[in-house]
């Protein structure tokens, strides 16, 4: 009866033990090809934008750019692809992303910011990193449930190898699907995949995101309410960016049926729009506008409209990228400008401004308290912690990605299974 009992127990710490080792090998794999893939795209997106910046005149072809990208998805059968919204779909269901999304979002996503069109690169990461890890999944010909921890393993790899956050990037992987709950059974698998990429990144020679606040005040009374109330615009200015997107790309698709058409409207739509605002500040990325936000606490009173209405139609009309960046571009300026008014150093709204709009847009609490610490260090934490809890209740079920769900309730402990808006 003991020796029973005994085996049984050996058998089950081994079966543990062989688990580890199996998903410690594949995502270290995983992780690998994220870092070098991850690296590369980083590099390329970024010479992009610097190339962009040196010669204004590259904006005029925007709409060659974006004939482009509509003939190479055509070719590999893939208009239709839902982009980040396929890989989430692929988490809960089926766990297959074809190989070739790899490639078209790396090579789309390097022409979208060479020509301007204002657009972030995580969403790109998350489609690489979906299609990347779904494809190795295949060869070692895992089954339909560990597909679902693979495709996180690669969502987690390239985002860290993206921003160089590889906490937020597991964490992020194992909560964006199915909002409250958490796939712990992935949180080793995606830690592995995601420190492995960064450590890469970083032998490269890629510096991760990070800004410095200059001011960071104390948690009191006063400042707690600043933060509530930035935290409770942002939570409502990421409802209206998040319906923007929406509907930007609903209706271009139904006043402009023709792929090619659709977005040739809108290159020509953004390139009116950088002649009319007279700048570059609103194309590409913003990564240099983010930071002059935070760490110089200046931003233009109206920058946060102008970037949604930039992105809303470069992404709507069918140009690559991402939303991700934009809703940092959009809380941070839009943080500097509330906190100017409500009487909180500005550089520090604006890092309040970036978390909250990041947790109302993409429904990631813990997530974002994380990202916080990645990006701006420790100091601060009490606030950025309200700025994220409040954020997520008061943005209500609306998101990025149609294909999340929201299973408990944002207002009380009961499931409801919710798609967001």
């Amino acid at each position: 009866m003991i020796q029973d009992i005994l085996l049984k127990k050996v058998k089950s710490a081994s079966n543990y033990i062989i688990t580890f080792f199996k998903w410690a090998v594949i995502a270290v794999i995983i992780g690998i090809i994220g870092g070098l893939i991850g690296g590369l795209f980083h590099t390329s997106v970024n010479e992009a934008n610097t190339i962009f910046s040196k010669y204004d005149w590259l904006i005029l072809l925007m709409p060659l750019g974006g004939l482009i990208i509509v003939f190479i998805y055509s070719k590999c059968n893939m208009l239709e692809n839902k982009g980040t919204d396929s890989v989430i779909s692929s988490i809960r269901e089926n766990g297959k992303l074809p190989i070739s999304l790899a490639p078209l979002i790396f090579i789309s996503t390097v022409i979208t910011h060479l020509f301007g069109g204002s657009a972030g690169r995580e969403g790109a990461a998350l489609q690489l990193g979906g299609s990347i890890g779904s494809n190795i999944g295949k060869l070692f010909k895992l089954d339909e449930k560990d597909m679902h921890t693979v495709i996180m393993c690669g969502m987690s790899a390239f985002f860290a190898a993206l921003f160089g956050t590889p906490i937020t990037a597991a964490v992020f992987a194992l909560g964006v699907t199915s909002v409250g709950v958490m796939y712990y059974s992935g949180l080793v698998p995606c830690l592995i995949s995601s420190l492995s990429a960064y450590f890469i990144t970083i032998s490269l020679g890629i510096e991760p995101t990070g800004f410095t606040i200059t001011v960071i005040p104390e948690a009191t009374v006063i400042t707690v309410l600043q933060t509530i109330l930035i935290a409770a615009l942002c939570a409502e200015l990421s409802i209206i960016f998040c319906t923007v997107m929406h509907y930007s790309s609903r209706y271009f698709k139904i006043w402009f049926k023709n792929p090619y058409l659709r977005i040739l409207v809108g290159a020509v739509a953004v390139v009116l729009l950088t002649y009319l605002t007279d700048t570059r500040d609103y194309n590409g990325s913003g990564m240099n506008i983010i930071e002059h936000a935070v760490v110089g606490g200046h931003a233009n009173t109206w920058a946060w409209v102008l970037k949604i209405i930039f992105t809303a139609v470069t992404i709507g009309s069918g140009f690559k990228g991402g939303e991700i960046v934009p809703t940092f571009f959009i809380g941070a300026t839009f943080g500097c400008v509330i906190g100017e008014f409500v009487g909180l150093n500005p550089g520090f709204s604006a890092a309040i401004g970036m978390i909250a709009m990041f947790c109302g847009v993409l429904n990631c609490p813990v997530a974002s308290l994380i990202l916080s610490i990645e990006l701006f260090g420790s100091g601060g934490f009490i606030l950025f912690a309200i700025a994220s809890g409040v954020s997520y209740m008061l943005s209500g079920y609306y998101g990025l990605y149609g294909s999340q769900k929201i299973m408990y309730s944002k207002l009380k402990a009961e499931y409801i299974n919710a798609d967001t808006k």
